[in-house]
């Protein structure tokens, strides 16, 4: 089975970075036609797709987000991490780590997610 943990500050000011970690159990992200990737939910926008990184560490991004945004990994550790660059209060959102399957573009795993709240 797998699991996905996000974890990272909850409170984080305006301009500055948002740093979110997912420890990933019950599967290699190295392995697989899968991507391991990042969603948001915010109030005023509902879920919102972020990026992804591939099992072969290549990555996507949301083309709104792609400036601001940065997926990384960590191999030994099984962890991806999220960095969103200069954020505001309209980045306040529950953020999630989530697998997406390579067949079906669908994401089949997900992390419970965490709150994070961008405000001075």
């Amino acid at each position: 089975q797998v699991q996905l943990q996000e974890s990272g500050p909850g409170l984080v000011k305006p301009s500055q970075s948002l740093s979110l970690t997912c420890t990933v159990s019950g599967g290699s992200i190295t392995t697989g036609f899968y991507a391991w990737g990042w969603i948001r939910r915010t109030p005023g926008k509902g879920l919102e797709w972020m990026g992804v990184i591939g099992s072969d560490g290549s990555t996507y991004y949301s083309p709104s987000l792609k400036s601001r945004t940065s997926i990384s990994r960590d191999t030994s550790k099984n962890q991806i991490s999220l960095q969103l660059s200069s954020v505001t209060p309209e980045d306040t959102a529950v953020y999630y780590c989530a697998r997406e399957a390579g067949s079906t573009g669908s994401n089949d795993y997900w992390g419970q997610g965490t709150q994070v709240t961008v405000s001075s």
